[in-house]
């Protein structure tokens, strides 16, 4: 429960994250430039909305940073910490277990060919 609301949350920090940054205008246009007019003299001013963006995109980015961490905390493990392919070769084993007097590999193949051509007689 607590890792889904934790997914919820970085992806919307994250589409936060991208509005702010396409509403910012590396060249000083942006929503500063929109908002004020272009005019230096308004109220808020050009200095403090680029101050705000700025300010907005670094708190984005670090809660972004510490709720992606926290999440690789809580994400739900199950009670087995064998892998697929660990399993895989397990029930391979089970299956088909070595035989433990063969010295050689042609020596399985040989054996097994053998068994094939007496049960087909």
């Amino acid at each position: 429960m607590t890792y889904n609301i934790l997914l919820i949350l970085i992806m919307v920090v994250a589409v936060l994250l991208i509005l702010i940054v396409l509403v910012q205008n590396p060249k000083g246009g942006g929503l500063s430039s929109s908002l004020t007019g272009g005019s230096g003299s308004s109220i808020g001013g050009v200095q403090s909305t680029n101050n705000f963006l700025d300010k907005a995109t670094w708190t984005l980015a670090i809660s972004l940073l510490l709720l992606i961490l926290g999440s690789s905390l809580v994400i739900p493990r199950g009670e087995s910490t064998k892998s697929e392919l660990q399993e895989t070769i397990q029930q391979r084993d089970v299956v088909a277990p070595a035989q433990e007097d063969a010295t050689d590999i042609e020596d399985i193949i040989n054996d097994n060919t053998t068994k094939e051509e007496t049960t087909e007689e």
